[in-house]
């Protein structure tokens, strides 16, 4: 058997882009997990990003339903994004936890 290949990382959710009045729902900030610096949020930008949670009716035969989204671009110098989701996220995700897709590659 062949190595694990890891196919998304961690992400946690901080909350809305914001300023100290108003707030962008459209723009959610991401923390991944073991990015420190600017330069290493490099190689996540562009990646597809899913906040996967549990609804309580089926749909489609599951109850597991989806949201995407891209890592648009950096937030600071601490390793924290900035993501657009095609819906936008609920403030009951603030804190919740996100993957981050191994792909597209930009390689």
């Amino acid at each position: 058997m062949g190595k694990a290949v890891r196919l998304y990382a961690k992400g946690r959710v901080l909350g809305y882009k914001r300023s100290k009045v108003n707030q962008s729902p459209n723009t959610t900030l991401v923390k991944i997990e073991g990015v420190t610096t600017k330069e290493e949020t490099q190689f996540y930008l562009g990646k597809h990003i899913a906040y996967v949670y549990r609804a309580k009716r089926e749909k489609d035969g599951s109850k597991i339903r989806i949201i995407w989204g891209r890592i648009a671009r950096p937030h600071g110098n601490g390793g924290v994004v900035k993501a657009r989701f095609r819906k936008n996220l609920p403030p009951k995700t603030f804190g919740a936890s996100v993957r981050i897709m191994m792909y597209p590659s930009r390689i």
